[in-house]
């Protein structure tokens, strides 16, 4: 599913990514940690091609994404790629289903095409009943189960996550991580995630500890309390 090989990135004099070696498997939900300025959004942005690394190869979904045109890269990422964000980007003019729709009419969808999906999606995240509020008539756990269903329009290879639980009281944080693995379990859906939350990263089928630039280990996770290291 995803397969990175030798990645470096500097910024300026600053090498923040120092040689990176990773494979991911379609339906695996693996968690990336570390301190800050270990290099973590750096690597997902990369792999999400918000960002070119300086040497090495990305392949995600059987594409050399390091290969492609600016112009391919963005068809790419919106046909593969899902996004969800610490506070959700939703936009405040548009109601919950519109803003899920927005990434299908990028695409080239049909209205007709975009709001059967949005609207299935909707259904699943037990959010029907909300279809046509806007933002700042939703909870905050309401906005991120949106911005889920927005990042999942398109039926992306890949869910690539930052910090996606972070702005979120306890209960809504633990159904959120619980809708990564209904969504892994219902689709096969493939999740990257940067996270501080170390309730989340011990859930994690792996997890990927990044230290100055460099995998430091990577840990299968059995439940959460026991991980076997990987040599």
């Amino acid at each position: 599913m995803i397969d990175i090989k030798n990645i470096t990135k500097s910024f300026g004099s600053l090498q923040v990514l120092k040689g990176i070696d990773l494979h991911i498997d379609k339906g695996e939900v693996i968690s990336i940690v570390g301190p800050s300025g270990a290099g973590k959004t750096t690597l997902l942005q990369i792999i999400g091609t918000l960002d070119r690394p300086d040497t090495g190869v990305v392949c995600v979904d059987n594409t050399d994404v390091t290969s492609l045109s600016s112009k391919r890269l963005s068809d790419f990422r919106n046909n593969h790629l899902g996004f969800v964000f610490q506070f959700h980007q939703l936009l405040p003019e548009f109601t919950a289903i519109e803003n899920i729709m927005i990434p299908a009419y990028i695409a080239g969808k049909s209205q007709k095409v975009a709001r059967l999906r949005a609207e299935e999606l909707l259904k699943f995240m037990g959010l029907s009943d909300r279809s046509t509020h806007k933002p700042h008539e939703l909870s905050g756990g309401e906005k991120q189960r949106v911005a889920v269903a927005r990042a999942l329009v398109n039926s992306p290879a890949v869910i690539l996550a930052d910090e996606p639980s972070g702005s979120l009281d306890t209960k809504n944080k633990e159904e959120l991580h619980q809708l990564f693995f209904d969504l892994r379990d219902q689709f096969g859906q493939t999740f990257v995630i940067v996270t501080h939350d170390e309730s989340l990263a011990a859930i994690t089928d792996r997890t990927i500890h990044l230290r100055d630039g460099l995998i430091e280990t990577s840990e299968i996770c059995l439940n959460s309390e026991t991980t076997i290291p990987l040599e």
